[in-house]
């Protein structure tokens, strides 16, 4: 395994895949680098490997080890891909996993791949498509289904065709909510990505909102309208396990609009808004995941908390509950 250290010692040509060592044309597709941070998925990194390398714009996959104590190094290290990097991150967390990955990583463009779930065929390439349009982008993102832990789809997320999300300067309304939810959906410009200090590992819970809200302040954002991502719920997962509560993702709030970057850029006259908005969003976010999960006592108890905050955001809350028990 490949530690932070062995990276800085290894010859150029064992730290990264060959295409990375050559500089890409004016005409080429820009480099991508898939960093997936993983710990104990033995169970589904294989399938998450498969469906990144099997992309073809992409130029390297960085696995981050965080201290996975089951067979996942084994199942990286049994692949046979030029591509394909592992390196160890110590049980740091997830947001030092991906940061240690894009520390290293060659690409132009940065995907940060969950290790459970899967990129859909093409999923990189529309995202380019997209990048190539958008030259001031600092990131390119597009759309997501759902599935089980068995791998079987469960949303139905393919009705919502010609759904529009915001692209340009979406601060305002990103700072007000994260609808871009995963980043395997995302394509970050990587001298971006690096020049806001990448993810803030003091974080625990939606360390990736508050990483993409740093983004955009210094850049524009371009949306793809496509479903390109499986995103594997399960009780495994860090924002849908059982014992998640919304005050669990409210210190991310507090940093959100504690950053100079992002206040630089919103109006003082909005702040106040924007976080009960904040607040809002997450808090209905987790009712609909109580709701997918069955824990609808739960659920209940969440709108409860969105009608003492705003009678006013109370309906639409409702209806985005509703619909997630559909998979929508």
């Amino acid at each position: 395994m490949i530690t932070a250290e062995d990276v800085l010692e290894l010859p150029a040509a064992s730290r990264v895949g060959p295409a990375a060592r050559q500089p890409l044309p004016a005409t080429s597709v820009p480099l991508v680098s898939v960093v997936i941070p993983a710990k104990n998925v033995a169970a589904y990194i294989g399938e998450t490997l498969a469906s990144a390398l099997a992309q073809g714009e992409v130029g390297e996959v960085i696995v981050v080890d965080d201290g996975s104590t089951d067979n996942t190094t084994a199942i990286v290290r049994a692949i046979r891909d030029p591509r394909l990097r592992l390196m160890a991150n110590d049980a740091a967390g997830v947001s030092a996993a991906r940061n240690l990955g894009a520390r290293y990583a060659s690409g132009d463009w940065l995907l940060f791949l969950d290790a459970d779930d899967r990129l859909r065929p093409g999923a990189v390439a529309a995202l380019l498509t997209v990048a190539r349009s958008a030259p001031r982008a600092v990131l390119v993102y597009g759309d997501y289904n759902t599935i089980d832990s068995e791998g079987r789809q469960i949303g139905r997320r393919g009705l919502l065709k010609g759904r529009r999300k915001p692209s340009g300067d979406v601060l305002t309304r990103l700072a007000a909510g994260n609808f871009i939810v995963n980043g395997g959906i995302a394509l970050a410009r990587a001298e971006a990505f690096r020049a806001i200090g990448g993810f803030d590992t003091s974080l625990r819970y939606c360390e990736d909102w508050h990483c993409w809200c740093r983004l955009a302040a210094i850049g524009e954002f371009e949306f793809a309208p496509k479903l390109l991502l499986d995103y594997r719920l399960h009780t495994a997962n860090t924002m849908n396990a059982a014992v998640r509560t919304p005050k669990d993702f409210f210190p991310a709030i507090a940093r959100v609009f504690d950053d100079g970057l992002i206040l630089a850029r919103l109006p003082e006259s909005m702040t106040a808004g924007l976080r009960l908005a904040a607040e809002i969003h997450l808090v209905t976010y987790s009712a609909m995941q109580a709701v997918r999960f069955g824990r609808y006592r739960d659920a209940l108890s969440y709108l409860a908390m969105i009608g003492q905050r705003s009678l006013k955001s109370l309906p639409r809350a409702t209806l985005r509950v509703a619909l997630a028990r559909f998979g929508i």
